[in-house]
């Protein structure tokens, strides 16, 4: 009867939160559409949206097309930057994910009792209130996320846009400086005795636990939401989008027991310092290793290499075996296009 009240209660925030976030993403995009009413639904079928613009011409919400062309601009501009920037800025975002990590660990992953004797509850707990609110800090505030930055700057690559020595340049210190983020924020955890309890520990010792293939898929399903989420929120231009753009793919992760390779520099550290049996070998090669791969493969590839298959420049030229217009769909295309849907 005690977990059915906590069950309750606990689900009445999270229901509140969520219709909160919904409210307002629905209210501003309704002021927008007051301002310039360019968002129409088509009837009979599938339903097509052309972009609705704010202010200076920015749209409220990218259609699909223009959302690819827009993350391979930002995937370019963020691979001229220098090495000292973005190392400054993947600081920053090693922090910021460490402290969604950290929040996992002191709301959700301290209820035992819940996790024994409703899993599934723990789970929505730790999805919902911790690494939504770290990727928050580093999509509006501004970032650099190895993670994301494998669809971002992939799709810039994708589209001829950079170079291969961009790309990794990009990359390889974007992922130095999440590193050196991540455990300057678990050092300061640590030593600050800020977190009470079993749980650092036991996650460390359980996600070192996983084999090479277990860990790699892990990583492949979780950088795929991650990034689906950096992606639908830099196609959104107000905080209240962007905000729902990030937490259900992000939330949904953590529920679903998924990897995050960024988010693993922060926690098996820190599991580490509070005495988890683990050693730097098993944290390197048993988790490090084979989830940073498998989020390439799911940011690079299932994010950017299926989006440049479908609007990348080579299939809307006409000469593609799909021809999209960029602008958006009218009912002539959308009803050509239905299966896109």
């Amino acid at each position: 009867l005690i977990l059915l009240f906590m069950f309750m209660a606990v689900s009445k925030h999270i229901l509140r939160f969520c219709l909160l976030v919904a409210t307002l993403a629905l209210a501003q995009s309704t002021r927008n559409a007051n301002k310039n009413p360019s968002l129409k639904f088509i009837r009979g079928g599938q339903i097509g949206m052309q972009m609705t613009t704010v202010g200076q011409g920015i749209p409220e919400l990218r259609a699909p097309p223009d959302m690819f062309s827009f993350a391979a601009e930002v995937g370019a501009k963020k691979a001229s930057l220098s090495p000292m920037k973005i190392f400054t800025l993947a600081i920053l975002s090693g922090i910021h994910i460490g402290f969604g990590a950290f929040l996992v660990l002191s709301v959700g992953a301290a209820c035992p009792e819940i996790g024994k004797n409703n899993p599934g509850l723990q789970k929505i707990l730790m999805g919902a209130f911790g690494l939504p609110f770290g990727l928050m800090l580093t999509v509006i505030g501004g970032g650099e996320l190895f993670t994301g930055n494998t669809a971002m700057v992939g799709a810039a690559i994708l589209e001829g846009k950079i170079t291969i020595k961009e790309l990794l340049k990009n990359w390889v210190v974007s992922y130095l400086g999440n590193f050196v983020g991540s455990l300057f924020l678990a050092v300061l955890v640590f030593y600050g005795a800020t977190l009470a309890g079993p749980a650092a520990a036991a996650t460390a010792v359980s996600k070192t636990s996983l084999t090479f293939l277990q860990a790699f898929i892990r990583g492949l399903l979780c950088n795929w939401l991650v990034c689906m989420a950096v992606y639908m929120a830099s196609g959104a231009s107000s905080l209240a989008s962007k905000m729902t753009a990030i937490f259900f793919p992000i939330s949904a992760f953590i529920a679903l027991g998924l990897e995050h390779s960024v988010a693993n520099m922060f926690l098996i550290p820190l599991g580490m310092l509070r005495g988890a049996e683990v050693t730097v070998a098993d944290f390197l090669l048993k988790n490090l290793l084979p989830v940073t791969l498998g989020n390439i493969v799911g940011g690079a590839v299932g994010v950017a290499g299926m989006y440049s298959s479908v609007y990348g420049k080579k299939t809307t030229d006409g000469q593609g075996f799909l021809s999209i217009p960029r602008g958006g769909f009218t009912p002539s295309a959308a009803s050509s296009s239905s299966s896109l849907f």
